[in-house]
């Protein structure tokens, strides 16, 4: 590794705002939406707890839900799908209430080992993988991108599902369909819970596509997809400046990683970091030269790798991206997480 790392000329990279904002563009933008039956006291709410404007699927995902199952929406997927709603809509439930942790931090309520503070866990499913889905942010101010899953248990993998949830639990629907099954009454509860939901996505007019308009847009501003391979956004100019690639593949990056985790002493490992730490320095000249996307990418995907022989280094390089890049809450978020970063204890209104 040799160089300083060059900023990467990108011929259909466009021009962002100074937050590198990505506008949400889904289905419904063209026409309004009728009000869901989240009262603006609740929206209020959740805004508040958690710093983020919800998306209006959510509310009305909540609305469907309890159709569903009047007395326990959170539940209402539960017995055909095996997905729990859990972050916002234990909120919605007013869970947070009767709460046994008097002090939540609602951030890393059902926030997983992998997720990255982009990552706000909406659906849980499997114990065992640590199936879940969430809202994937790019800015802590603009809407979700995208519906996002992932398997904590098997890695970083971030698979986009569409732009809202009713996609995202359509395509999972029709995946369990696919799933071999003799018995004819979860055929006919898979046929009817994907009916009604096909119904209610075209009333509200959600889009049910895997990768919308809108997504693909946001493809064409993705940086670099980084170890989760979602993709990170930051604003670059007519001049290319806010990103230049580090002087590594991810394979390479990966080969580094593993050296250090495995290492059979402090010694091999101190040795092992020294192009990590090379990195470091040219991230340094990237932020001085405000190429703020390197550090980025590089803090992103030693978080990915999740080896705790990283997490110095995350702190001291994610934080610092996140503040250049006016996304500081995220910076809190990750910070949090990493204090108490775990497989175990992930819901934050129980006491642990």
């Amino acid at each position: 590794m040799t160089g300083r790392a060059k900023r990467k000329t990108k011929s259909n990279q466009e021009s962002r705002s100074a937050n590198g904002q990505v506008k949400k563009a889904r289905a419904d933008e063209s026409k309004a939406l009728p009000p869901s039956g989240v009262d603006p006291e609740q929206r209020d709410e959740l805004a508040r707890l958690y710093g983020f404007q919800m998306p209006e699927d959510l509310f009305h995902f909540w609305d469907f839900c309890k159709e569903l199952s009047p007395d326990n929406p959170c539940g209402a997927l539960k017995d055909t799908l095996g997905l729990q709603l859990v972050g916002p809509f234990d909120i919605l439930a007013g869970a947070h209430r009767g709460a046994k942790n008097p002090q939540p931090n609602l951030h890393l309520h059902w926030r997983y080992f992998y997720d990255p503070p982009e990552f706000q866990t909406v659906l849980k499913g499997s114990e065992d993988s640590q199936h879940h889905m969430g809202y994937y942010r790019d800015t802590p101010d603009s809407f979700p991108s995208f519906v996002g899953e992932n398997q904590a248990k098997k890695g970083c993998s971030i698979t986009q599902m569409g732009d809202n949830i009713f996609a995202a639990v359509h395509l999972y629907l029709l995946r369990k369909k696919k799933e071999r099954s003799s018995k004819r009454a979860e055929e006919e509860a898979f046929e009817s819970l994907e009916s009604k939901l096909g119904d209610k996505a075209e009333t509200l007019g959600f889009s049910l596509e895997q990768k919308t308009k809108g997504m693909k847009e946001r493809d064409r501003k993705v940086v670099t997809k980084t170890f989760h391979g979602a993709g990170i956004v930051v604003p670059v100019d007519k001049n290319d400046v806010g990103y230049r690639e580090l002087p590594e593949t991810d394979a390479g990056l990966k080969k580094i990683c593993k050296a250090i985790a495995e290492a059979r002493n402090d010694e091999e490992r101190v040795k092992a970091f020294g192009p990590i730490q090379e990195m470091i320095t040219f991230v340094q000249f990237a932020n001085d030269e405000c190429d703020y996307g390197m550090g980025y990418e590089l803090g992103i995907d030693l978080f990915c790798y999740g080896s705790h022989y990283f997490h110095k280094v995350v702190k001291q390089l994610l934080p610092m991206a996140y503040s250049l890049l006016k996304r500081n809450l995220f910076g809190e978020i990750l910070e949090s997480h990493l204090t108490s970063r775990s497989h175990d204890n992930l819901d934050q209104l129980s006491a642990h």
